[in-house]
C-alpha cells in the first residue's frame, strides 16, 4: 500500500536544517540529539505555548557554539553589573564556559558552588539526576539543542539548616566577535531542609553584541527552606536570549523571585512551578520593557499540587515605540489542593501608538475550597499626571520617565535588596532613554 508523502514545508525544513547544524557544530555533540533534533515536532504557531512567538528572525541567524573558554576579558569589564566582590559570591559563565578568573566561589562548609568541570563524582551525580527530573521540556526541540551543544553549567547546593549570609551571584557573560556564538548552559539550584540562600542570575554583554543564549535552571527547594531567586535579563541589543527556569518546592517551603527582561533583540522567559509539598509559598514578580525593535515574551505555569499552599503571580510590562510582548501566565489548581490561596495580574504601559502586547492571563481549577483570581489591564499614562509632573517644570521625556518608574516601582517595592531595585531603575531609565550615572551595585 502506497503512502502519502507528507507536504513539504520550506519554512519548516529550514528550521530544522537551522536547528540540526546548529547541534553539529559542536565539537563534543552526542550522536543521539542530532537524530532526535531531525525528527522532533518544531515549535509552531499551531502550538498553543508559541501561538504569538515569531521565530523567523532567530533561524535568519548564523550561530557557533564555543568550545573553547573565552578568555579575553578581564575582572573590571564586569564591575559595572555585579555586586563588589567583598559583597558577594560569583560564578561566572563566558560564552556558556565557566571562568575561574571572574569568579569568587564560597569557602566554607555548607555550600557548594561548582561548574560542572570542577565537580567531584558524587556532586555530578546529584547534578546529573537533578536534571533528568525535568520533564515538561522533553521532546521540545530548544531543550534537545541545549542538550547537545551545552558546555558548561553550575551546581548550587545548601546543606541542611545552613543559612547562606552573601547573596550567590550567576553571571552569564556573552560576546561574540568575529562568530555568532550560541551559549547553552544547563544548570541545578539545590536548597536541603532548612537551608536559606539568596540567588542572583544575571545575563549580561557589551555592545551590540549578535549571540543566542539558550539557558535551562532547575531548582528544588526541600521542606522549610527558602529561596529569594533575582533573574536580571540585560542582554545586548543583538542578542536572542532563552532562559527556562523548572522549579519543585516541598512541604512549607518558600520561594520569592523577581524576573526582569528588558534587553536582547528577542527574548523567551518560561518558569513552572510545581507546589508538591503541603503548606508551600511561591511570590512571582516580573517586569519586562521593551522599545523599537525588540521582542519579549514571558511564560508562567504554576501548579498548585497540595492542600494549603500560596501562590502570587505580579507582572507588568513598560513598551515604547514599536516594542512587542507576549504574557502568558497560568495557575494550575489540582483537585487534591484545597485550601489553596493564588492570584494572578498583569498589567502592561503603552507608551506609543505603536506598541503591542498580547495578554493571557488562565486559571484552571479543579478543587472547590479556594481563593483564587487572575486579572490583566492595557493602558497609557494618565494625561493628568502628565499634565501634573510638566506643571512642576519637567519637560515630557522626564514627566514619562518618572511616571514609568513609579509603575514599575509597584513590583520592586518590596525587594529587600536595594542593589536590584536601583539596577531595575537603570534598565528602565535606559530603556525610555534616559541618561543616569551608573552606581555599583553594593550589597545592603
Amino acid at each position: 500500500m502506497n503512502h502519502p508523502q507528507q507536504t513539504r514545508d520550506p519554512a519548516r525544513d529550514a528550521a530544522r536544517d537551522w536547528f540540526v547544524g546548529l547541534a553539529r557544530e559542536h565539537a563534543c555533540v552526542d550522536a543521539t540529539a542530532t537524530t532526535t533534533l531531525q525528527h522532533i515536532e518544531l515549535p509552531n504557531r499551531k502550538q498553543e505555548p508559541w501561538k504569538y512567538t515569531h521565530l523567523s528572525g532567530l533561524y535568519q541567524q548564523m550561530f557557533k557554539p564555543q568550545d573553547e573558554a573565552f578568555t579575553a576579558v578581564q575582572a573590571s569589564d564586569i564591575d559595572d553589573w555585579v555586586y563588589a566582590r567583598e559583597h558577594s559570591d560569583r560564578l561566572v559563565l563566558v560564552n556558556g564556559q565557566f571562568n575561574a578568573a571572574l569568579s569568587q566561589l564560597p569557602d566554607g562548609d555548607g555550600v557548594t558552588l561548582s561548574s560542572w568541570q570542577q565537580l567531584s563524582a558524587s556532586d555530578r551525580e546529584v547534578l546529573q539526576q537533578g536534571l533528568a527530573s525535568v520533564h515538561e521540556f522533553n521532546h521540545d526541540a530548544f531543550d534537545e539543542l541545549n542538550r547537545a551543544i551545552s558546555g558548561d553549567g553550575y551546581l548550587l547546593r545548601v546543606a541542611p539548616n545552613h543559612r547562606v549570609d552573601r547573596p550567590i551571584e550567576i553571571v552569564y557573560l556573552n560576546l561574540s566577535e568575529s562568530d555568532q556564538v550560541a551559549a547553552s548552559n544547563r544548570s541545578l539550584i539545590w536548597l536541603e531542609n532548612g537551608a536559606e540562600a539568596r540567588v542572583v542570575e544575571r545575563w549580561t554583554s557589551t555592545g551590540n553584541s549578535l549571540y543566542f543564549c539558550n539557558t535551562l535552571t532547575r531548582i528544588i527547594v526541600q521542606d522549610n527552606a527558602s529561596l529569594a531567586h533575582h533573574r536580571l535579563q540585560q542582554e545586548s541589543a543583538g542578542a536572542y536570549h532563552l532562559d527556562r527556569c523548572y522549579l519543585t518546592q516541598h512541604r512549607a517551603s518558600r520561594y520569592r523571585s523577581l524576573n526582569m527582561a528588558c534587553g536582547g533583540l528577542w527574548s523567551r522567559s518560561e518558569t513552572i512551578v510545581n507546589l508538591e509539598g503541603e503548606g508551600s509559598e511561591c511570590d512571582l514578580k516580573g517586569l519586562y520593557t521593551v522599545s523599537d525593535g525588540q521582542y519579549n515574551d514571558m511564560h508562567i505555569d504554576v501548579r498548585h499540587l497540595k492542600p494549603h499552599c500560596r501562590s502570587t503571580e505580579q507582572f507588568k510590562g513598560i513598551l515604547a515605540g514599536k516594542g512587542r510582548a507576549v504574557f502568558d501566565g497560568r495557575i494550575l489548581v489540582e483537585q487534591d489542593a484545597q485550601k489553596t490561596s493564588a492570584e494572578l495580574s498583569n498589567n502592561n504601559l503603552l507608551l506609543s501608538e505603536q506598541a503591542e502586547i498580547d495578554t493571557k492571563p488562565q486559571l484552571e481549577i479543579y478543587a472547590d475550597d479556594v481563593k483564587c483570581s487572575h486579572g490583566t489591564t492595557v493602558g497609557r499614562l494618565d494625561p493628568n499626571q502628565l499634565f501634573y509632573c510638566r506643571a512642576r517644570g519637567l519637560d515630557e521625556a522626564q514627566a514619562i520617565g518618572l511616571l514609568s518608574l513609579g509603575f514599575a516601582e509597584q513590583v520592586i517595592s518590596e525587594l529587600e535588596d536595594t542593589a536590584v531595585r536601583q539596577h531595575v531603575h537603570e534598565q528602565i531609565t535606559r530603556v525610555l532613554g534616559g541618561k543616569r550615572q551608573h552606581e555599583r551595585p553594593d550589597s545592603e
